[in-house]
Order: structure tokens, then C-alpha cells, then sequence
């Protein structure tokens, strides 16, 4: 966000009871544990956070509650469209903004259909301007219902009217990063980036930071990366973490975010594996993974001499 150092923006996860209702101790916990770790601000209500899967009125009340925890600590961000005419998601990113969040993301497959053209998409997002009056807004490409990538020269176009201030980077194209970076320079805004195989290279080609599902496994891991990617003289632990984070991609995609509340679990957080997306069987060899993964980051951990945020 604008006003926030370089840092790790989580995408925060929505913890709910067994019985599928949202378990808001828990949530205050978790917040406070992306805090301890150091976090530079919030993305509450993504798709880790199981957006879809809540009511509209869930959503107000978990990002408000996440506010509340926060109560100024940073900046707090949240998705404010679901689809439907402008004029309905106008609406519903004026609650989102009434909540205290310094912008409202737009989902950009939200804004226009698969097949629609850019210059559709333009016209409703400008649209979707107008009516929102002077309320901050950001961008998450979104892989559901389909991901749909800004193009560079779009968002230059956009961060230009003052309005847009974050844009979180599912691209996984380094050239592209780079090219919306340059092309935003001087602006208020800041680009993070969700694909942690070249998490070095987008900070230092200008990135703001990162916002990536690793965070709800190791926040404290992404902030040091945050911190160093660029100090000289920690050049081969940065490799070192960088590796870790591409060698155990699979095992933290597989059935997310289910594992990674498992993986909290273990951390000593009080939250539930229950998720009401439907991401997979939480299998034995799923475990085992989970399991290795736990063993590997302590021992990075301990070489790093990072300590965990509970």
C-alpha cells in the first residue's frame, strides 16, 4: 500500500469451527500472529480466505474484525466485488470501504467476461470509478472464476488517476513485473508479488513486496526475505530460503488452504483444519508432506536464528 515499507502482505486465511461457522478467536489470534511476524499490512477477505464461500455480510463482519484487532497497526486491504452489474459492485465496495480498510480490491476477472476485450474491461473499470467517488482502490488477478492479467500499459493507465495504489501480481512472468513497476514509477502505489519463484528478482526489480501463500505458513520467513533480499552479506542465505521456497512449492498448494491451517496447528495456533471449499482428500502422503515441511523450516529457521510469531 501506499503508506507501507517494503514488505510481506498475508493473505489471510478464515478460520471456522467444525461446524463451519467462523471462529472469530481464532481469527483475532491469527491476525495477531501476522503482526508479531512483522507484517507490513493485511489482504483480508481473498481467496485464502475462502471469499467466495462467505456471505456478504460474513465478509463485512470478518474484515471489520480484523480492523479491530489490527486498530492501526497497518494498513488493512479487502476484496469488495463479487460480480454482478457496476452499480452492485460499486455498492458493495463502499460497505467494504465504510469497514476502515485503506483500499477495496477489484477482482479483474469480475470486471469483464474470459472473452470480453480490454477495452470493455476498461470502460466498466472507469465505470465502477465514477461510482465509487474517491475510495482507494487496488487489483488481485485472481485465478477464479479465471484469471484475467492486466496488461502493463492498463495499469499504468489506472495507477495514473491517483485511485489504484496496489496491485497484487499473479502474472508469474518477471518481464511483465518489471514492466508494470517501470511504468508506475513516481506513483503511490505499490505492486506486490504472489509467486514466490522469483520473490529476489521482483524486490529488486522495485516490487513493494509480497503477498503469497507462503505467509500462512512462515509469515516471519517472508518478512525476513523482505528485509534481505538484498544484503550483501547474506547473499547465500537469501538463495538458501529462496531454494526452500521453490523446492516445497507443491506440498503448499496441494489441498490449501487446508494444510496450511494444519501447518499453524503445529505452530501451536488454536485454528481448525475445516475449510468450506472443497480442495481435496487430506491424505496420509498430504500429511507426510506437511509433516517434512514443518521439520525443513525449523531447521532453516534455527540457521536463519528467526524466531516463530505465535
Amino acid at each position: 500500500m501506499k503508506n507501507s515499507p517494503k514488505g510481506f502482505i498475508p493473505v489471510m486465511l478464515t478460520p471456522f469451527y467444525g461446524n463451519g461457522k467462523i471462529d472469530f478467536d481464532a481469527l483475532t489470534q491469527l491476525t495477531e500472529s501476522y503482526l508479531k511476524a512483522g507484517a507490513s499490512g493485511l489482504f483480508a477477505n481473498c481467496l485464502s480466505s475462502e471469499m467466495f464461500e462467505l456471505t456478504d455480510q460474513e465478509r463485512i463482519q470478518v474484515i471489520s474484525h480484523v480492523i479491530k484487532v489490527v486498530n492501526g497497526k497497518v494498513p488493512v486491504i479487502a476484496t469488495g466485488t463479487f460480480g454482478g452489474t457496476i452499480n452492485k459492485q460499486a455498492d458493495f465496495v463502499k460497505r467494504v470501504h465504510d469497514t476502515g480498510v485503506e483500499a477495496v480490491i477489484l477482482i479483474s476477472s469480475l470486471l469483464a467476461g474470459e472473452q470480453e476485450a480490454d477495452e470493455v474491461f476498461d470502460q466498466r473499470f472507469f465505470d465502477l470509478l465514477d461510482q465509487t467517488e474517491k475510495i482507494p482502490l487496488g487489483f488481485y488477478e485472481c485465478p477464479i472464476p479465471y484469471k484475467r492479467l492486466l496488461k502493463p500499459q492498463q495499469l499504468q493507465q489506472y495507477v495514473a488517476t491517483g485511485r489504484v495504489i496496489y496491485h497484487k501480481d499473479t502474472s508469474l512472468d518477471l518481464l511483465q513485473i518489471k514492466e508494470k513497476i517501470a511504468g508506475t514509477a513516481g506513483q503511490k502505489f505499490g505492486l506486490y508479488d504472489a509467486y514466490m519463484v522469483h520473490a529476489v528478482e521482483s524486490l529488486k526489480a522495485g516490487a513493494a513486496g509480497l503477498s503469497c501463500i507462503q505467509g500462512n505458513y512462515f509469515p516471519e520467513l517472508i518478512v525476513w526475505l523482505c528485509q534481505h533480499y538484498d544484503d550483501v552479506n547474506l547473499t547465500n542465505e537469501v538463495q538458501k530460503v529462496q531454494h526452500f521456497l521453490i523446492d516445497n512449492m507443491d506440498v503448499m498448494h496441494n489441498v490449501y488452504p487446508l494444510v496450511s491451517k494444519y501447518f499453524l496447528q503445529k505452530r501451536g495456533l488454536n485454528i481448525l483444519t475445516f475449510t468450506r471449499r472443497d480442495v481435496g482428500s487430506f491424505t496420509p502422503s498430504v500429511i507426510h508432506g506437511i509433516e517434512n515441511l514443518y521439520k525443513d523450516y525449523d531447521f532453516l529457521r534455527e540457521d536463519l536464528n528467526i524466531k516463530i510469531a505465535v
